[in-house]
C-alpha cells in the first residue's frame, strides 16, 4: 500500500488498533482512496462506544470537461459533432451526459473511441459539448469517503455525523445520541493533521 504521511490509530484496547488499522487499509485498498488520503486519524473509545476520523486529501484534480478527454468537432453538413476519445476512463460518465441532453437515439458509437451526436446545430451544440463538465472527481470523492468510513465504523454505530469540505473529512460515529463534544475532538484531530502533527 501506497504510504500515507500520517496513518494514527489510537484506542485505549490494544490488539483494537491493530484490528481497525488492517480494516481501514483493506478499505482504503479496496475504494481506490489511497492516492486520495495525505493523512489519517481514528480514535477509538469503547466505553464511549464512539468512533471518530479525521482525514486531509492530497489534491484530488478538478472537474474534467469533454475537450480534457476528447477532440470536439461540428459537421454541418452531416448534422452531427464528432467527438474523438482521447482518455477513455470517462467514457461510461460522457456517455451518460450525451444520453440525457440528446437522447440515446441521437447517439452512436461507430467505434470504442468515436462517438457521433446527431443534432440540428452542431456549430452551437460542439460549442456547448467542449466545456460540458463530464465528471467531478471531488463529487466521487465525498460518496467513497463516506462509504469508506462506514465500512470502518465497528458495527451497531449506526448514529453518524460527517463533514467534508476542502480538502478535509469529519466522521464521528456511535451507538448513541452524538454529544457535541466529539464533534468538536473530531475537529481539533483534523487540526492536528493539518499542523502535519505526527506521533
Amino acid at each position: 500500500m501506497e504510504s500515507l504521511e500520517t496513518f494514527v490509530v489510537e484506542s485505549a484496547i490494544e490488539s483494537e488498533q491493530e484490528f481497525y488499522r488492517k480494516i481501514i487499509e483493506d478499505n482504503l485498498a479496496s475504494l481506490k482512496l489511497v492516492p486520495a488520503i495525505g493523512r489519517i486519524k481514528v480514535v477509538l473509545r469503547p466505553e464511549d462506544s464512539l468512533f471518530q476520523m479525521a482525514i486531509i486529501l492530497r489534491d484530488v484534480g478538478t472537474r474534467v470537461t469533454t475537450i480534457d478527454i476528447a477532440d470536439v468537432e461540428a459537421k454541418p453538413i452531416a448534422g452531427e459533432v464528432m467527438i474523438s476519445i482521447k482518455k477513455e476512463q470517462y467514457i461510461p460518465e460522457l456517455l451518460g451526459k450525451l444520453w440525457e441532453r440528446y437522447g440515446k437515439a441521437n447517439i452512436s458509437q461507430p467505434d470504442r473511441w468515436t462517438v457521433s451526436v446527431s443534432t440540428d446545430n452542431p456549430a452551437e451544440e460542439a460549442a456547448f459539448l467542449k466545456e460540458m463538465m463530464v465528471a467531478d472527481p471531488r463529487h466521487r470523492l465525498h460518496e467513497n469517503l463516506v462509504e469508506f468510513a462506514i465500512r470502518a465504523t465497528p458495527e451497531g454505530f449506526r448514529v453518524r455525523y460527517h463533514l467534508y469540505k476542502g480538502n478535509r473529512f469529519v466522521f464521528v460515529a456511535s451507538e448513541e445520541a452524538l454529544k457535541h463534544e466529539w464533534i468538536e475532538e473530531a475537529g481539533a484531530m483534523l487540526e492536528e493533521l493539518t499542523k502535519g502533527g505526527k506521533e
